[in-house]
């Protein structure tokens, strides 16, 4: 619905009639005039092809993608063992780091009590691929093969060194939770085109290697103080996809409407009585679950896809919960009109065994990414989806623990680590940024998180600093006070 709208929508009589008979008169024009006074259909509104469409005048230009499926790895992939590929560093095999180089820089608790940082270069061979020569780990032999549709930035860098604050920034853009994530601020913005099923989707994937997991909650794909209905439904990878969805044994679905309706209008008389705008969106949350009754079963149900289909996303495909199955779901949600997915893959902290670990945590993700991308290309929908992957930080190319030519471990870095993203407008063969021998400082072309938010916000049709929800007297936006730019080099 147009802000506008919403605006109206909220208002209670107490408070209606205490703005005065200028305001009386104008809802008296909007209802002679219809939906057209707010600047077309209204977003969100359901057509007979059973999408919707979002007026151009609800989004500030032309919008290139109009889905996004955002790959996160909890953690923080180690960016010199995968895509920054740093070959001076044989020679310096166990020497120290240089105090030039890290000119004092905040180290975590876990190696500010080493006696020293030696450096560890990556075991793994590297090999350049594609006409952009973009280099790409042995890890990650799929990935190779799409280098050319993907926009690499190797110079993000955020002032988080810890997992829940650099978490929170990326998905925030803010180290304190409580804010709306950027699939909240892409469901407010852009609205629904499916009404039988969210509008922002999240979605879990289970590592196979376990070793350290990180903590992640719905504080991340919380709407914070935009309105509730903005907020992330989270997807279970076993058993009902959604708690409760299903009526309980006993209970037919002509009951469950009754009850429905009770509560609609209980809930109604209490919207009357408080104006609390949280009220309908409880509403329609309770009439979202309804229809999404019918609607998931059919969502999560693989027995159509075929198997040349099944084959892109490798053999763990079949298997709930793991990252094959994960994203090929991501791709079924934005196929029927989900315009945000968050999908997690943690076990990406390796401050040991990076030699057993990282290998098994390319296996999870690399085939898969790579059938999602030809699955979107297949299907028609490559041009209009986002994709993103990336962690919260970076590793050090300083070992943690101990060190051998055949095994080492990595702290957190945030001073520099490298993402991905491919279609949604996004410029495929881009190699954005560059570091130093070290993959420890950027010398040319950084990217802040800042910077990243406000390239995605203008893949989607927003001007980030026009992008706003009135808060505590304050227009607050996703790219915060501090100044931010489009990345234009990384639009196609």
């Amino acid at each position: 619905m147009d802000p506008r709208q919403e605006f109206v929508r909220d208002l209670t009589r107490r408070h209606f009639f205490a703005q005065g008979g200028n305001l009386l008169g104008g809802a008296a024009l909007a209802s002679l005039v219809g939906p057209s006074l707010w600047g077309g259909l209204a977003r969100g509104a359901t057509l007979n092809s059973g999408e919707s469409t979002v007026p151009r005048e609800l989004t500030h230009f032309a919008p290139k993608a109009r889905h996004v499926i955002y790959l996160h790895m909890v953690g923080g992939p180690a960016q010199m063992d995968l895509y920054d590929y740093k070959p001076v560093m044989g020679d310096w095999y166990d020497k120290d780091l240089p105090d030039s180089v890290r000119m004092g820089q905040r180290l975590t608790t876990m190696t500010s009590g080493q006696a020293r940082f030696p450096i560890a270069p990556s075991k793994f061979k590297f090999a350049q691929h594609g006409r952009s020569g973009m280099w790409v780990s042995e890890l990650l032999p799929y990935t190779a093969r799409m280098v050319d549709d993907m926009c690499f930035i190797r110079s993000m860098h955020t002032e988080a060194i810890n997992h829940e604050p650099a978490i929170s920034y990326m998905q925030t853009g803010n180290q304190v939770t409580g804010r709306p994530c950027l699939g909240a601020w892409a469901s407010y913005g852009l609205g629904s085109m499916n009404q039988d099923l969210p509008t922002f989707v999240v979605l879990v994937a289970k590592p196979t290697n376990t070793e350290q997991v990180q903590a992640i909650s719905a504080r991340l794909w919380s709407a914070g103080y935009l309105p509730g209905e903005h907020a992330g439904v989270s997807f279970r990878s076993g058993g009902d996809p959604i708690l409760y969805i299903n009526n309980p044994p006993g209970v037919p679905s002509q009951v469950r409407r009754r009850t429905l309706d009770g509560l609609r209008q209980l809930n109604e008389l209490n919207y009357q009585a408080v104006g609390d705008p949280e009220t309908n969106t409880r509403i329609e949350q309770y009439e979202l679950a309804f229809r999404m009754q019918s609607s998931v079963p059919e969502l999560v149900d693989l027995s159509h896809e075929t198997e040349d289909t099944l084959n892109l996303y490798g053999p763990e495909v079949k298997k709930p919960g793991s990252f094959a199955h994960t994203v090929l779901l991501a791709r079924r949600l934005v196929e029927r009109g989900v315009r945000f997915v968050q999908m997690y893959h943690n076990n990406w902290d390796t401050h040991g065994n990076v030699a057993g670990r990282l290998p098994d945590q390319c296996r999870d993700a690399d085939q898969p990414c790579w059938g999602l991308i030809q699955d979107l290309k297949r299907r028609g929908l490559f041009d209009e989806t986002l994709v993103i992957w990336g962690g919260e930080f970076g590793r050090t190319i300083y070992s943690q623990g101990g060190l051998s030519h055949e095994n080492y471990g990595r702290d957190h870095h945030p001073r520099c680590f490298t993402m991905w993203m491919a279609g949604g407008g996004s410029r495929g063969g881009q190699i954005y940024g560059e570091t130093d021998d070290f993959s420890y400082n950027i010398v040319r072309d950084p990217v802040h998180i800042h910077d990243f938010h406000a390239t995605v916000l203008h893949l989607l049709g927003f001007d980030h600093e026009r992008f706003t929800f009135r808060y505590q007297g304050l227009d607050q936006r996703l790219t915060g006070v501090e100044p931010a730019r489009v990345v234009r080099e990384l639009l196609a």
